[in-house]
């Protein structure tokens, strides 16, 4: 008897393995795209959404996006940048020198500086009160420094006129009566 389940066994154990191995073959191929056209209109949505997630940006960052300063940026050393907002995505930046181009979005900094980034070419464009520089982190370098736009240029020298003051300064202590 023992023989006799033994033998059943070794021949049913090939035979359910081969009737899974066949089911889930045929359920792959029922679930496989019929055709190449299918395939490319599915990768096509998939990298239309993927690209739609990427530019959504964040109410916070499409604020910052309002007080980037647009148009051409004269440099120290003669140079420009161009900024030029994209219509189509809002808070999203084209930033040109005379040989790169880059494209940017807004990201929060705890100082309030205005910054744009452009991760895959490695630039970051800051934007201060007085001054704009656009830098490479890749590099390690400014690629364009002291851009200003008109009112940046007025702050510039309102600063110089009226410095602020050092943070190494002693505080100034209101008198008391």
């Amino acid at each position: 008897m023992k023989k006799l389940l033994i033998s059943v066994f070794l021949v049913a154990v090939p035979v359910a393995l081969l009737a899974q191995t066949t089911a889930k073959a045929q359920n792959k191929a029922a679930r496989a795209p019929a055709s190449r056209v299918e395939i490319k209109t599915t990768a096509t949505q998939m990298a239309s959404g993927i690209m739609a997630a990427e530019t959504a940006l964040t109410p916070a960052e499409l604020a910052i996006a309002q007080r980037v300063y647009h148009g051409k940026l004269p440099c120290e050393l003669g140079a420009f940048v161009t900024l030029t907002a994209d219509p189509k995505s809002p808070g999203y930046f084209d930033v040109q020198t005379k040989n790169q181009k880059f494209r940017m979005f807004p990201v929060e900094t705890s100082t309030g500086a205005i910054r744009l980034e452009d991760p895959q070419g490695g630039a970051v464009w800051l934007q201060l009160a007085n001054k704009s520089m656009l830098m490479n982190q890749k590099l390690g370098k400014r690629l364009a420094d002291e851009c200003m736009s008109p009112d940046q240029a007025a702050m510039a020298e309102l600063l110089i006129k009226n410095p602020a003051p050092s943070v190494l300064d002693a505080p100034v202590v209101a008198a008391t009566k």
